[in-house]
């Protein structure tokens, strides 16, 4: 897929991109990343451990509790939530740096963080990435085997909340899973069209 010539006149976008946990979301962008397409990946932190082959400055930060009370204080979150019993958070940093090299920034959130963004900054672009049926999620949430039993039955607890809430974004996505390549193309069409929006209002962080 080609990409649109960025015009040096239009203001920066911030693209959310949510979902239910174990929907596919870190797949879909590892799938846009490797096409090479444009934009910034912004980094998000959280006080869980990482999982095996996640790497720190790559997948998330992570950091401690303490840390992230600090950030908090500082205002150095753009948003921030408890999230399955542990806390995530942006880095406004991450993002105001994309915008100052005039680059678009792809936030990849929980659908919390996701609902604090829109309230925060409207004119940003929300995609839902949807799972083809929620059994389907539930299933795959099992497969992969990377929660204590105890944080599974958190995660299935709060995927039916994070369902009901597609109809507050722009934009659904359904992640087939034997056909990741799709909803990443899927995504990338959605950005590429809100490139081309004749009126986007700026984003002051």
């Amino acid at each position: 897929m080609s990409q649109s010539h960025p015009d040096p006149d239009r203001p920066p976008m911030l693209v959310v991109f949510s979902g239910p946990s174990g929907v596919g979301k870190d797949t879909v962008i590892r799938e846009v990343k490797a096409s090479g397409f444009d934009i910034h990946h912004v980094v998000t932190c959280t006080t869980r451990p990482p999982r095996a082959a996640e790497i720190d400055g790559r997948d998330y930060y992570f950091v401690s509790n303490d840390e992230f009370s600090r950030m908090i204080a500082a205002n150095e979150l753009l948003e921030y939530a408890d999230v399955h019993g542990r806390r995530y958070g942006t880095p406004i940093r991450e993002v105001r740096q994309a915008f100052e090299r005039r680059q678009d920034a792809l936030l990849k959130i929980d659908v919390q963080g996701g609902l604090q963004v829109k309230r925060r900054i409207p004119q940003a672009v929300f995609v839902f990435l949807a799972p083809p049926t929620p059994a389907g999620l539930l299933a795959r949430l099992n497969r992969r085997q990377t929660e204590s039993r105890e944080e599974l039955e958190q995660r299935t607890r709060d995927a039916n909340f994070e369902l009901s809430q597609r109809d507050a974004y722009d934009y659904v996505i359904v992640n087939y899973e034997d056909d990741v390549a799709s909803a990443a193309d899927e995504l990338k069409c959605v950005i590429t069209a809100e490139r081309l929006r004749v009126h986007r209002q700026p984003i002051d962080l």
